[in-house]
């Protein structure tokens, strides 16, 4: 059986602030199968074209509300839920964002649900353009 699409193939793009490129971004869906509170996540390793990128410059928006990794474990809030199904926003800080072509991304999702004895990891990997 084929895993279901991750990444919305129109959410890479680079992010502009005050003319200068700060970084990048994109859209995907939780791999898991239910919705979970931010709090659950313990790491978001993104890797574009083999370069991992830092942890402190991974940034996950919900609700419109945005949250470095480590903000998520202090948010206990249900206003903050990624939804099964539901995009959410990955911002990469990254000072003149990614080269205009294409570019290979491996997301690994890393969430400890309270119920589970183990923390669950699933990698995810696309190719894409900008």
């Amino acid at each position: 059986m084929a895993g279901r699409p991750v990444f919305d193939p129109n959410g890479f793009k680079n992010v502009v602030k005050d003319g200068q490129t700060t970084g990048f971004e994109f859209a995907c869906k939780l791999q898991y199968y239910r919705g979970i509170t931010l709090s659950i996540i313990r790491e978001m390793k993104v890797t574009i074209d083999g370069e991992e990128m830092p942890k402190e410059n991974v940034f996950i928006t919900v609700n419109h509300e945005t949250f470095s990794l480590e903000e998520c474990r202090t948010v206990i809030s249900s206003n903050y839920r990624w939804e099964f199904g539901e995009y959410a926003g990955i911002y990469v800080k990254k000072e003149g964002g990614l080269s205009k072509g294409k570019h290979h991304i491996s997301l690994l999702q890393h969430i400890a649900p309270s119920y589970m004895p183990f923390p669950l990891m699933k990698n995810c990997e696309a190719d894409f353009e900008i």
